[in-house]
């Protein structure tokens, strides 16, 4: 084989390999989360989708574009809020390309493009608050921010899915009043709780005293009415006793003459000689010289003799000396009234006791009742 032979075999190797690579050129591959614009000498031509596309080799140009949610990270910036308090602020934007076409022709660079936007958007809308407003109003700031950053995206073929406020962080001297300001509310709500307390504390102490005196007025009043019964009935036993007494006695004297009432007085000064005190007794004698004078002077005045009264006499006049005497009741019937008055008693002081321990429940309970309140 000549030279000539082999430089003609060489070229057309040359140019098979030369075919074959020109012609993988125009093989595609595109992924399941990603689209290819295809262009042809610089010209839109359309859409690739996922797999395998062959275009034309050598004139074409594809670019693919992912479809999936990406993150955008907005970076920290210094915001002053409308009340004049300094404050860093960052986000974190979910974003997601819908349309390939406009992502790619109608922005340079979507990503950055939307992160721009959204720093101006964020310090516009941090510009219009105040501080306290930002902080307790997240979320209503991620919403407006989303709508804002969605509808200027909207013609970018991009759709922002959420915003998320990553941290606000004042500055430090503004933490500090915040701080101080924290502790002062704190403490006044400290106060408040306090005094709410002991507030409390009191009424419920006022309450307690109220229902001990209640409780104690009602037990003097029932020892009151148990003291004045006994006493009652005392002397309702002492007075029989006395009634009796002088029945028996004017039973017992009917029947008596001159001598039994002088044998009486006999004892009755024997009585009166047993004292410790200083006495002057006249004797009969000296009475009988009296009367003697009495007489001869004709102002004297002498008792009729007087029979001595028989008891059938006596019982025709006043009747028997049961019917005079009366029911005298004996000692068991004493003790049995006795024994019923202390059971009285005794129910009383039960019944004292178990208001007294119903109080006691009732103010337990609401005690229990102001501490589920509080909790």
């Amino acid at each position: 084989m000549d030279i000539v032979s082999i430089v003609i075999i060489s070229l057309l190797l040359l140019a098979i390999v030369a075919a074959i690579g020109i012609l993988v050129t125009g093989i595609k591959i595109v992924r399941p989360y990603e689209q290819g614009i295809y262009m042809r000498l610089g010209r839109y031509v359309r859409i690739l989708n996922q797999g395998f596309n062959y275009v034309t080799p050598l004139i074409n140009e594809v670019v693919k574009i992912d479809l999936r949610t990406q993150v955008l990270d907005v970076p920290r910036q210094e915001v002053i809020t409308k009340d004049n308090s300094p404050t860093n602020v960052d986000a974190i934007i979910y974003t997601k390309v819908i349309d390939p076409v406009k992502a790619f022709f109608q922005v340079t660079n979507y990503r950055t493009a939307t992160i721009y936007l959204a720093q101006t958007t964020l310090r516009s809308i941090i510009g219009d608050m105040e501080l306290d407003e930002i902080l307790s109003n997240r979320e209503k700031i991620n919403l407006h921010l989303r709508d804002v950053l969605d509808e200027a995206t909207d013609k970018w073929g991009v759709k922002v899915e959420a915003v998320e406020i990553r941290e606000v962080d004042p500055a430090s001297r503004v933490k500090e009043a915040m701080e101080e300001q924290t502790s002062a509310e704190r403490l006044r709500r400290a106060a408040i709780l306090k005094a709410d307390g002991q507030k409390k504390a009191a009424i419920l102490s006022a309450e307690g005293e109220k229902r001990s005196r209640i409780l104690q007025a009602e037990g003097l009043r029932q020892a009151k009415i148990l003291e004045a019964e006994g006493e009652r009935l005392a002397i309702i036993l002492r007075s029989q006793g006395d009634a009796q007494k002088l029945r028996i006695l004017s039973v017992g004297a009917a029947p008596l003459d001159s001598k039994a009432l002088t044998v009486l007085s006999l004892d009755t000064l024997k009585a009166l000689g047993a004292g410790p005190a200083t006495k002057f007794i006249f004797p009969f004698e000296l009475t009988r010289v009296v009367e003697g004078i009495s007489e001869y002077l004709g102002v004297g005045r002498q008792t009729p003799p007087r029979e001595i009264t028989k008891m059938e006499d006596v019982e025709k006049v006043i009747g028997t000396a049961d019917v005079i005497l009366g029911p005298i009741p004996t000692p068991e019937e004493l003790r049995r009234d006795l024994r019923s008055l202390e059971e009285a008693m005794a129910k009383e002081k039960d019944e004292l006791e178990e208001i007294t321990e119903l109080a006691k429940k009732d103010r337990l309970s609401k005690l229990v009742d102001e501490g589920k309140e509080k909790e």
